[in-house]
């Protein structure tokens, strides 16, 4: 930013409402930029901190109600968690995880404070099919622990985790814990099947469930998968009970997400649930 910006409206001493030369609003965040501004002064680039767009009016909205009803300095930390989310990132993040996080670090924040333990049932898959997010969610978690002498619990990290990747691929945390309420069904449904507990950080536990996330992923946007005619015919003579158990998964998959799936992705299903069960059986 190298131009200087008017107040439209004061929302606490560290948030206001700016325009540009454009007309356009800005949510402006600066130690101290909102004290005492009124309405048409101008504000500076060096008073700046923080700038970022809005550009639907409803989460301008809910954006600016939150902040109504926020501690300035609860406010201030989740904007400090963000900037260390988008550095460790080294990349621009979707500009709703400013409301999508504030509201949500709000909410468990008064659950805490209300003894209210809400249990996070997608961790283990959260933390198998994003890592990084993980990693990072943790240092999050840590850093608003630290500042605010309080201890979130750990299935807070598995949510914020479902935020950064919201704000990084662009899609919703909606379809994102979908998917993984999905994965969690499929993979409960193949214990079951097998009557064995996995080792959640075993290599081919943790190859399926990535599997299973890609070929979600793959069904949703409606990629066309080669047939394998031939080797579904050998999978289906050499391992029919993994064979069978894909396609109960692919049933599974084409309900939930109201989407046709290849049967391509039965080959590729039995190779895996085969390995899984062999190294599992190998392994007791």
């Amino acid at each position: 930013m190298n131009k200087s910006l008017q107040v439209k409206k004061v929302l606490n001493n560290n948030v206001v409402v700016a325009i540009n030369s454009s007309g356009e609003e800005r949510i402006v965040i600066g130690k101290g930029i909102g004290f005492g501004k009124k309405q048409g002064e101008e504000i500076f680039p060096k008073q700046v901190d923080k700038l970022f767009v809005l550009r639907d009016e409803n989460e301008q909205e809910q954006y600016k109600t939150l902040l109504n009803s926020i501690d300035e300095k609860i406010v201030e930390l989740i904007n400090d968690v963000i900037v260390h989310i988008r550095t460790r990132f080294k990349n621009e993040l979707n500009e709703h995880i400013h409301v999508a996080l504030t509201d949500h670090i709000t909410f468990a924040i008064k659950r805490l404070e209300q003894r209210m333990d809400i249990k996070n049932p997608f961790l283990t898959e959260t933390q198998t099919l994003y890592p990084k997010e993980y990693t990072v969610a943790e240092e999050a978690i840590e850093i608003i622990n630290k500042s605010l002498g309080i201890h979130l619990p750990e299935g807070e990290i598995g949510f914020v985790a479902l935020h950064i990747h919201s704000a990084i691929t662009n899609k919703s945390v909606t379809d994102i814990k979908k998917h993984s309420e999905l994965i969690n069904t499929l993979m409960q449904m193949i214990q079951d099947s097998f009557e064995l507990s996995f080792d959640t950080k075993s290599i081919n536990y943790l190859r399926l469930v990535r599997h299973l996330r890609h070929a979600i992923e793959r069904v949703s946007m409606g990629d066309i998968m080669e047939e394998q005619e031939k080797l579904a015919n050998v999978l289906k003579e050499e391992y029919p009970l993994c064979y069978n158990l894909a396609w109960k998964l692919i049933k599974v998959m084409q309900n939930t997400l109201q989407k046709p799936v290849p049967h391509a992705e039965a080959v590729y299903l039995t190779m895996h649930l085969q390995r899984l069960s062999r190294y599992d059986n190998d392994d007791k």
